[in-house]
């Protein structure tokens, strides 16, 4: 953003050494077919997003982060994995999408290849005094966890409870360093930049890939969220903040995710703060270069990409103008018979939100944006589930008034919204 009943036993870490990087010819080149939900191996065709049986996927969800200092999923110091899963799953969402951050798998790396316990985590991002209360609270809510269980155990427990609920999973990169996103000053903005070191991204994605492949419930990976001008390095700004830069990089990405996982999906987002994704599907050159878009660039995995886009324009007053912005920045590439959508895909509005009060759903905003979804039978997620999080910008407890539930996370911060602009949002999208 411009920003589960637990199992009696939690999901173990996979066993890392010795398959990270693997390439993808060790790949099966045709995956054995899931005989139940998901029903994966996924695969793209036109504008769709399918599963094994021919059958259309459209996202109807949920941002649920996980990518602040705490570097788990926010909440569970108020409610428990089932209860929140319960709540997305009563809305008939079909999705949540997962943010982390890089700096997880680089301390994991320093560790050698140990993750960090929660307890920890909690007392190095809250403090000796506010850590040990929290991380008390977060067990008091999900007792089937204890003073041994690590960061990617608790992702590992929301994967979990996903799949009994048969809840897909989008796992998002949200930054490398673990904090609140984003400004185009935090080092995390673009490839290179003083926290997004491109090596240690690329083993990130290649990890998690690995990590997460055992959760029935991943159905799609994305690349990286929200890319933005570097304005505080202007040497790179001025040489790399270009498509050119951006293609190279998204190739390399590509292949970390699809080597490590060719069943799952994979969502490239674009620039200044994945607002625009034109040159891609419009096949023109991908500047400074010449250079243009080619699925032969992505083998292998080229029916494996989907495009992702943001949009924050809550001032707007004209749901025309909104709608023609959704179309030529990113919505454009669903329409095959336009002549200017040279490459198809399938796109999904990763993040949009507002305030969430009993007034502001009404608004251009927000009803332009569902009106519109629906009429493209496209997918989405809304910023965000959190009704606080466990620290924000330094605040510790941080307020969110855009969260759909209360800042304890047991209620629904606008009904009104909920019953009558979200739940039919949902049931006029939702598809698997």
């Amino acid at each position: 953003m411009l920003g589960l009943s637990l199992a009696s036993s939690l999901v173990p870490l996979l066993a890392l050494s010795g398959v990270l990087f693997a390439p993808s010819s060790w790949a099966s080149p045709t995956p054995r077919q899931s005989a139940s939900w998901p029903y994966g191996p996924f695969k793209v065709s036109g504008a769709e997003m399918k599963d094994s049986r021919g059958e259309s996927i459209v996202y109807a969800g949920v941002n649920w982060p996980g990518h602040g200092e705490v570097m788990i999923p926010d909440g569970l110091q108020y409610q428990s994995i089932e209860t929140i899963v319960s709540k997305i799953k009563s809305l008939g969402m079909n999705a949540i999408r997962l943010t982390y951050a890089i700096q997880m798998v680089d301390q994991i790396y320093a560790n050698g290849n140990k993750d960090t316990t929660v307890q920890a985590s909690f007392n190095t991002a809250l403090g000796q005094t506010n850590g040990p209360k929290v991380y008390a609270q977060f067990l008091a809510k999900n007792p089937s966890f204890n003073s041994s269980t690590t960061r990617l155990q608790v992702f590992d427990a929301v994967a979990a409870e996903c799949a009994k609920q048969q809840i897909h999973v989008h796992l998002d990169n949200h930054m490398s360093r673990a904090a609140w996103c984003c400004s185009t000053t935090d080092g995390n903005s673009w490839f290179n930049d003083r926290d997004y070191n491109v090596a240690n991204w690329v083993r990130g994605l290649t990890y998690m890939a690995t990590h997460s492949k055992s959760w029935t419930a991943l159905t799609s990976m994305s690349l990286r969220n929200e890319l933005r001008s570097p304005d505080n390095d202007a040497a790179l700004k001025a040489q790399s903040y270009n498509w050119r830069d951006w293609y190279s990089y998204v190739r390399q990405g590509t292949q970390a995710i699809n080597g490590a996982n060719p069943n799952i999906l994979i969502f490239l987002s674009g620039l200044d703060f994945d607002t625009w994704l034109t040159p891609v599907f419009q096949g023109t050159a991908l500047t400074p270069g010449t250079a243009r878009y080619s699925a032969a660039d992505f083998p292998g995995h080229a029916d494996k990409l989907v495009l992702e886009i943001h949009n924050y324009e809550n001032s707007a007053t004209s749901c025309s103008s909104l709608q023609s912005n959704l179309y030529s920045k990113g919505f454009q590439a669903m329409h095959a018979e336009d002549a200017k959508a040279v490459n198809v895909f399938p796109v999904v509005l990763t993040e949009f939100g507002f305030a969430q009060t009993d007034a502001e759903w009404k608004k251009v905003y927000a009803s332009c944006i569902a009106s519109y979804l629906a009429q493209q039978h496209a997918g989405w997620f809304i910023w965000v589930i959190s009704g606080s999080y466990y620290i924000r910008s330094g605040t510790q407890d941080y307020e969110e008034s855009w969260g759909l539930l209360s800042h304890d996370w047991s209620a629904w911060r606008s009904q009104s919204y909920i019953d009558g602009g979200l739940k039919p949002l949902v049931k006029n999208t939702v598809k698997n």
